[in-house]
């Protein structure tokens, strides 16, 4: 299958630069392109894009707003959007997440981190950059933003309804891990972690892993560490 592409920037150039890249792939297209968040998410629609590289900085409808009403929309529900940030740390990535982004990537990254996280986010395995982005979590949740511990309440009654195995996985997701890693970690098959994974999700209701490791700090399970 061929991986539906659409680009979201203000800046023309970038968006030459990343059709270029895309398409030279033979397993992925680039759709369409879009210049603010408000055409991106009708392009999203009519172009049937399966990933969206989501510029954050944005004139008029920027992506945060954008990849809210992505994933509000029951229509664009396989839609998965990867931000694109100019800075390594950036003040709205943590809202991304929340808001339903798969994940992030700074504009520096090399082109191979580029694709990868393409393929990665179509295959609906993000969190990208695991280790920056359970850091970036982990920064902005320590500020207290959920409460003065950083705990949700609400996330933490949420998480009663996971089974221990449950829970055990969403720690090992929250700490960047992929299926194979929990696998060899918690001595059980990569095809069960992922069950646990899909469970995990249906009952916190949460599109993809980067959710996961947002509700895992919200909540409480895992604790932020910041150096």
């Amino acid at each position: 299958m061929t991986i539906r592409v659409l680009l979201a920037d203000d800046q023309a150039l970038l968006r030459s630069a990343f059709r270029v890249l895309v398409d030279s792939e033979p397993d992925m297209e680039v759709v369409g392109e879009a210049s603010d968040g408000a055409q991106a998410v009708r392009l999203a629609r009519e172009e049937r894009a399966d990933v969206v590289l989501m510029d954050i900085r944005m004139p008029g409808t920027d992506g945060l707003a954008a990849t809210r009403l992505i994933s509000a929309d029951p229509g664009l529900a396989h839609v998965r959007v990867v931000m694109l940030t100019t800075f390594e740390v950036d003040e709205y990535v943590v809202q991304s997440l929340r808001a339903g982004a798969s994940g992030f990537l700074g504009k520096g990254s090399e082109p191979e981190e580029l694709l990868n996280a393409i393929r990665v986010a179509a295959g609906g395995e993000a969190l990208l950059s695991p280790v920056a982005t359970k850091g970036l979590i982990a920064k902005f949740l320590a500020q207290g933003d959920a409460g003065d511990d950083g705990r949700d309440p609400a996330r933490a009654e949420r998480l009663d309804a996971l089974t221990v195995r449950e829970r055990e996985v969403l720690v090992q997701v929250a700490g960047g891990h992929s299926n194979d890693e929990i696998a060899e970690r918690l001595e059980v098959s990569p095809l069960t972690v992922k069950t646990h994974v899909n469970r995990a999700m249906s009952k916190l209701g949460a599109r993809d892993r980067a959710q996961l490791v947002v509700i895992a700090y919200e909540s409480g399970l895992v604790r932020p560490r910041v150096e």
